[in-house]
């Protein structure tokens, strides 16, 4: 697999539980599949919690991002309504 493509889920799972259930080292599971260490620590940190942590954590990642982007939406429309008030006050004055 080339890094630009996302391992699925249920792979990333079974790698963490090759190191946290059967105690395999971290060097010697990314030996074996191919996956840098590296990855395979942040797979670990995400991959740790239980299923329903791991799921409040995504809902809230997802709110976070729903609220940014709500954010942009509206600081996009504030700058307009600010640029129309002025040329609006410039036509009129």
């Amino acid at each position: 697999m080339t890094s630009k493509q996302p391992y699925p889920e249920e792979f990333k799972i079974e790698a963490v539980k090759q190191i946290t259930e059967r105690h395999h080292r971290v060097a010697d599971v990314s030996a074996r599949i191919g996956v840098s260490q590296h990855s395979l620590y942040k797979w670990i940190k995400a991959y740790s919690a239980p299923a329903a942590e791991r799921q409040a954590q995504l809902s809230q990642t997802e709110e976070l991002r729903r609220l940014k982007a709500e954010l942009r939406r509206v600081t996009e429309e504030r700058d307009i309504l600010k640029k129309a008030a002025a040329y609006f006050a410039k036509q009129s004055g």
